[in-house]
């Protein structure tokens, strides 16, 4: 190929190129995660805890799977973490136990998230209060 050839090869790709970019669609800017982006990996641990208190049946995960949707609806991730934490060994014994059921806080935050699940579980058609997490 002469240079004059791959002179003109080279221009004609540039534009094309330069052309083909320019009616790409923008994509639109993100510049932060919405509040109630739950990882994916919470979700289906959330899914599988549901199954086990209320059977596996293909139902169950459909309804488990709008429970958690409805409680990442309600609190930001981080806060589901601490309530649900809390919520979760507020039952534990011993003085190791205390952090999650003796403190005010420990108590608001257990109380606030059984108060979301409840509704959630209702408002899925689990219906029955979800039992406490062991």
């Amino acid at each position: 190929m002469s240079a004059e050839s791959k002179h003109k090869n080279d221009t004609v790709c540039t534009v094309v190129g330069t052309v083909f970019v320019a009616l790409l669609p923008a994509a639109p800017a993100r510049t932060q995660a919405p509040d109630h982006n739950y990882p994916t990996l919470a979700r289906v641990e959330y899914v599988q805890e549901c199954l086990t208190r209320n059977g596996s049946a293909l139902a169950n995960l459909y309804k488990c799977s709008c429970v958690i949707d409805r409680i990442a609806e309600a609190m930001k991730y981080d806060d589901f973490v601490e309530a649900s934490t809390f919520a979760k060994y507020a039952t534990l014994g011993g003085a190791g136990g205390g952090i999650f059921r003796d403190s005010d806080e420990a108590k608001e935050k257990a109380k606030l998230f059984h108060s979301i699940e409840t509704s959630a579980y209702r408002s899925c058609g689990l219906g029955a209060s979800p039992q406490p997490q062991k």
